[in-house]
């Protein structure tokens, strides 16, 4: 018998025999789970390709969400964090694309909980007032059900303790899948498609951050910006956070 199954409790042993019915593998590298391993294996948690942004105002990522939305007037730096790496050659890309593609809400909570931990110990991100998910057209969220961003952010929001606003933007026309277009097409592409639902009686706010599954280019964190931007007042830091960054 594994010396790893030694001492398990009821709970753990139920999971067990249950994973006998309905294995579990790994997010990550498709392995079986252990009875007391959760959603990725011991070795792939300790591998995951942390990027511990979540303390440094100025980072890779952060710099290059700055370069976008700095304009002539004054812009406040955003602050930007991503959890993990995303690589395109590595399997933990999957984490995101099993809460996107595949439904997998109890690994997409999870990762987005550690995230929501991270922002929520660092001084960056004590003061924020608002939590808003990247919003999908309404016809890609009916026939997918769900939004990727807003799950994220209900757990950033609760790890933060601050209000989440899923419905303060609105995508309002379907942009092509972002995946396969080159940098300049995937400003392009998104250039004017978000919008405030309202204008009067917007919830008051000195710090926002927006929530988006991964960061590539930026480019739609960017529009979303533009949108939140043209609200909110110059005092008003708007800043990003994702599960996985590309390209750091």
């Amino acid at each position: 018998m594994d010396p790893r199954l030694n001492g398990l409790s009821l709970k753990t042993s139920l999971s067990a025999l249950l994973d006998l019915v309905l294995p579990r593998v790994c997010v990550v590298c498709g392995r079986p789970l252990l009875p007391r391993e959760r959603h990725l294996c011991t070795e792939c948690l300790a591998d995951l390709p942390l990027t511990r942004y979540a303390t440094l105002s100025h980072n890779p990522m952060a710099d290059r969400f700055n370069a976008r939305v700095q304009v002539d007037e004054y812009e406040p730096y955003a602050y930007a964090a991503a959890l993990y790496h995303y690589r395109a050659d590595a399997g933990y890309k999957r984490i995101s694309q099993a809460l996107k593609y595949h439904r997998n809400f109890g690994a997409g909570r999870w990762a987005a909980r550690m995230l929501g931990e991270q922002l929520a110990s660092s001084p960056l991100y004590a003061g924020v007032d608002l939590v808003v998910p990247v919003p999908l057209h309404w016809s890609r969220q009916w026939s997918r059900g769900y939004n990727q961003a807003e799950v994220i952010a209900r757990e950033v929001s609760a790890a933060l303790g601050s209000p989440l606003a899923p419905h303060l933007l609105r995508r309002v026309r379907r942009t092509r899948s972002q995946t396969r277009l080159s940098g300049q097409a995937k400003t392009a592409n998104v250039a004017g498609a978000f919008r405030l639902r309202k204008t009067a009686g917007l919830p008051a706010a000195l710090h926002i951050l927006l929530i988006d599954d991964v960061f590539t280019t930026g480019s739609t964190l960017a529009a979303c910006h533009r949108a939140l931007r043209a609200a909110y007042g110059a005092q008003v830091r708007i800043s990003v956070a994702t599960l996985g960054v590309v390209g750091e």
